[in-house]
């Protein structure tokens, strides 16, 4: 997974017309990007204590990924982006990561943009 990977798979997302399940996306993936980025400046107590967090966080990341894949599919849209994600737990992992700073960045630039954000790419 990387940067460009991300902005291809995020595009394939946001064109779908599962609009409920693509935030649910969206949110379960800052989450997790947020909890995978304080999981890796935490000591070992701390790792410790966060593991159960993480994982179940982690989890749900994939099922925000499988469910609006099947929605998709059975409207008859586009789910090449799934398998472009795979299923290995560190990709979607990363995909999570990239996606967080993707909409970072994108926010940041939308801010000083009002057709941008009119067109839903960032909230403010």
């Amino acid at each position: 997974m990387d940067f460009e990977a991300t902005k291809r798979i995020y595009e394939a997302i946001r064109s779908s017309g599962q609009t409920r399940f693509r935030e649910q996306l969206i949110e379960a993936a800052l989450c997790y990007a947020r909890i995978r980025t304080d999981y890796f400046l935490a000591d070992v107590a701390g790792r410790a204590e966060m593991e159960d967090h993480r994982t179940r966080a982690h989890n749900a990341l994939i099922d925000c990924c499988n469910i609006p894949a099947r929605a998709m599919r059975n409207d008859g849209e586009d789910v090449t982006w799934r398998s472009q994600l795979t299923d290995d737990r560190k990709v979607i992992g990363d995909f999570a990561c990239y996606l967080h700073a993707l909409l970072g960045c994108m926010c940041a630039r939308a801010r000083s943009t009002a057709s941008q954000l009119a067109q839903g790419w960032c909230h403010p």
